[in-house]
């Protein structure tokens, strides 16, 4: 394994020389619509890594979920974070597929923190080819508040990340019955096998399944992107791997959140309650899907 920067160096130059170029977001431009043109760099990275064997399990069941969006109910897909990759190979995937493919994966909508615009031009331009809506994370704005020493800049900052999360709610508001698949990562951040609290999803993901009708998850065995845990994102390590993707049946959203709130005892905080059990329902198709690779 090596850092994909190294490795696709002369592949990352051209892509970017098609990049919009934007690294600053507003409250004009929380939606950004996927960059066609540096799609084909990102898919010739990763059918260069894919192994045989890869693709997407009860395709049927995302089929349901599309058609239930195309019909006008809010829909969304929580899905386990291993990768930035994690959404370039569903989307690789999906267009694999076939139309059907191809018509779901243009019509998912990703919520990206603002990091991913923010950070670094070759970090902004893999984003780019993506829909998403921005967004300031709980742990990005608990950093302006412990990071940021001068009281007039953390006023600042913090103003715009409240302005920022009004802006894309209101969008998100829009968005979702505009036959939009709206895709979570409902840890927040990629699983960090040293650091066990990145497995843990942030409270706030209630809030979205709350404001949807339909959900499923997917769960993602295989990582072609591997964390480089000495390093940033442009570090991290490219290698070959089968990646098999599930998803589950779509529920609905407000069964499945009275359920769980239901079961659980009076003292415990019933949203964290109810992202603990999507988080454990991910890993339990995860760990569905290692055990039939085995057999």
């Amino acid at each position: 394994m090596e850092p994909i920067s190294a490795r696709y160096k002369d592949t990352i130059i051209r892509m970017i020389s098609h990049s919009k170029g934007g690294d600053h977001v507003s409250i004009d431009n929380v939606y950004q619509e996927g960059n066609k043109y540096i799609l084909p760099f990102i898919d010739s990275i990763i059918s260069e890594n894919l192994e045989a064997g890869s693709g997407i399990r009860s395709f049927a069941n995302i089929e349901k979920l599309a058609s239930l969006s195309r019909d006008g109910a809010k829909c969304l897909l929580l899905v386990e974070h291993y990768s930035n990759f994690d959404l370039p190979v569903l989307s690789y995937l999906l267009r694999k597929a076939g139309p059907a493919g191809e018509l779901i994966a243009d019509s998912i909508v990703a919520i990206a923190g603002i990091k991913l615009s923010e950070t670094n031009p070759v970090v902004t331009a893999f984003s780019e080819a993506y829909s998403r809506l921005v967004i300031y994370p709980s742990r990005s704005i608990d950093e302006i508040a412990t990071k940021i020493v001068d009281p007039t800049r953390r006023a600042t900052e913090t103003a715009k990340a409240n302005a920022i999360n009004l802006a894309s709610m209101k969008t998100l508001a829009r968005i979702r019955t505009e036959g939009k698949i709206v895709l979570v990562f409902p840890a927040g951040t990629r699983f960090r096998p040293w650091d066990p609290a990145s497995r843990r999803g942030v409270r706030e993901i209630d809030s979205y399944i709350r404001s949807f009708d339909y959900l499923s998850f997917v769960s993602i065995n295989g990582n072609i992107l591997r964390l480089n845990s000495g390093g940033e994102m442009l570090e991290d390590l490219i290698c070959k791997d089968r990646v098999i993707i599930d998803v589950s049946e779509p529920r609905s959203c407000n069964e499945y959140r009275e359920r769980i709130k239901a079961s659980l005892p009076p003292d415990v905080d019933k949203k964290q309650g109810v992202v603990d059990a999507a988080m454990a329902e991910l890993e339990a198709m995860h760990e569905g899907v290692e055990r039939t690779l085995k057999a």
